[in-house]
């Protein structure tokens, strides 16, 4: 068995989470990254290669929006790992228009929120196998920008939206993280497994790629010195290996000082994060994705 540590990370082909896997493989981590394409994956295993001397690497392909590959890629991903010390849910959509999945999920309730959600589901074993193991969430301050969340009719909701409207559905997926994260560390706590949600502050990534003047944008704060992904980064390895968050779960902790953040309302309200979770819950064994 490998006795370097086991590091899931969704999201890990680009932004955030290909910085953050640099950063873990550099400390010797062995990784398990999910891609959409052989080309992406190829880019990256490249890019890792540069910087570090014989890097541990090993993808996993499907598309995070549908419910039916992450389910198969988690079962994947514990068929060849029966131990994991730690699952990074990065991956995020900032989409500026809807679109619908051929599952009938709104696309960025999908990736942002179901996917995650689904995905330590089905590692939760080898997590627990770990006995020490860290699931470390990406949310954002986008959401205290969340309209008014309502429960369950915001998981299949599919409603149009503007790219000005996008903003409200974006920053309400990022609350369902945070909320999430506090359940799921109430469920797991006495199992070793501890759950931490963080704000990666503005990022100078791909999530906002759909809008036409992003690279212009990119470049204009890289110059100003604003958006810098590696803070981000930053954030999600502390969180993933510091010492310091070893005993805490259900938390949610900010870029650049790792301090925590009360989360805007209801994010840590008890019992909407229960609502929540049982209505999650309930949707994916409706739909056959869990038991």
């Amino acid at each position: 068995m490998s006795t370097y540590p086991i590091i899931v990370i969704t999201g890990a082909t680009s932004g955030l989470g290909q910085l953050a896997a640099i950063e873990l493989a550099k400390r010797g981590a062995h990784l398990v990254l999910t891609a959409r394409n052989e080309k992406r994956a190829e880019t990256t295993k490249n890019i890792l290669e540069d910087l570090v001397p014989n890097p541990k690497v090993h993808f996993f392909f499907g598309d995070l929006s549908l419910m039916k590959d992450v389910g198969r890629i988690g079962n994947e991903i514990k068929a060849n790992y029966p131990k994991i010390d730690v699952l990074v849910n990065n991956a995020g959509l900032h989409g500026f228009e809807q679109r619908v999945t051929s599952e009938g999920f709104a696309e960025m309730m999908a990736v942002n929120y179901l996917a995650p959600w689904l995905l330590t589901h089905t590692l939760l074993q080898p997590l627990m196998n770990s006995k020490n193991a860290r699931i470390v969430d990406v949310a954002s301050e986008a959401s205290r920008n969340h309209g008014k969340l309502k429960l369950p009719e915001d998981l299949t909701d599919t409603s149009a939206f503007t790219a000005r409207g996008s903003s409200i559905i974006y920053g309400k997926t990022k609350l369902l993280n945070i909320m999430y994260t506090g359940e799921l560390g109430r469920q797991l706590d006495g199992t070793g497994v501890t759950v931490n949600a963080l704000n990666p502050g503005f990022n100078v990534t791909g999530l906002g790629r759909e809008l036409g003047f992003s690279s212009v944008l990119a470049k204009i704060l890289n110059a100003l010195h604003i958006g810098d992904p590696r803070k981000g980064a930053d954030i999600i390895i502390r969180l993933a290996t510091e010492s310091q968050y070893q005993e805490v779960t259900g938390g949610y902790f900010n870029v650049g000082t790792g301090r925590p953040i009360v989360p805007a309302y209801p994010g840590g309200d008890i019992i909407m994060q229960r609502q929540l979770w049982s209505a999650t819950k309930e949707l994916l064994q409706q739909k056959g994705m869990i038991e």
